[in-house]
């Protein structure tokens, strides 16, 4: 975009621009962020929001925490939960009982994809509402109660 261009109707053509390099790249899984489309488009933060919200409008991307965004194909399964749901979900998935040893945070924020504050923070609200024991440094996170599905939902 040059920057004599109008302003009127830039944050479409950036949506436009952003979906061909989704349709073109079939292994993109994280759009570019706002600075990014800053840089590349010469356009204020405002119009690359704006481009952010016609794609998620559109249902092809949506917001996830950290202030990026992820493209969403149809036919792709994603698991909106919330990652503590998710990660009381592996005691009951996997046959865990009271007692039994814990992943990790690293083990988790590797499966999950996160990173491992996030994960301890998780693991935090599971450990306070009773289901994992606090692991601590060098501690065996255990667990202390198998969750039922009608307390997680």
């Amino acid at each position: 975009m040059s920057e004599q261009s109008s302003p009127r109707g830039t944050f479409l053509k950036v949506a436009d621009a952003v979906k061909s390099r989704i349709e073109a790249d079939p292994n993109m899984s994280e759009l570019p962020s706002a600075a990014d489309l800053m840089r590349d488009y010469k356009i204020s933060r405002g119009v690359a929001l704006r481009a952010f919200g016609v794609l998620q409008k559109d249902g092809i991307a949506e917001p996830v925490p950290g202030g990026r965004w992820r493209v969403i194909r149809a036919g792709e399964p994603l698991d909106r939960r919330p990652l503590e749901e998710r990660i009381a979900a592996i005691v009951v998935d996997e046959g865990l009982e009271v007692g039994a040893a814990f992943p990790s945070a690293g083990a988790l924020a590797d499966r999950f994809g996160v990173s491992r504050p996030t994960v301890t923070k998780a693991l935090g609200r599971l450990e306070a509402a009773g289901v994992l024991s606090s692991g601590g440094q060098g501690k065996v996170r255990t667990v202390r109660a198998v969750p039922n599905r009608e307390e997680r939902s």
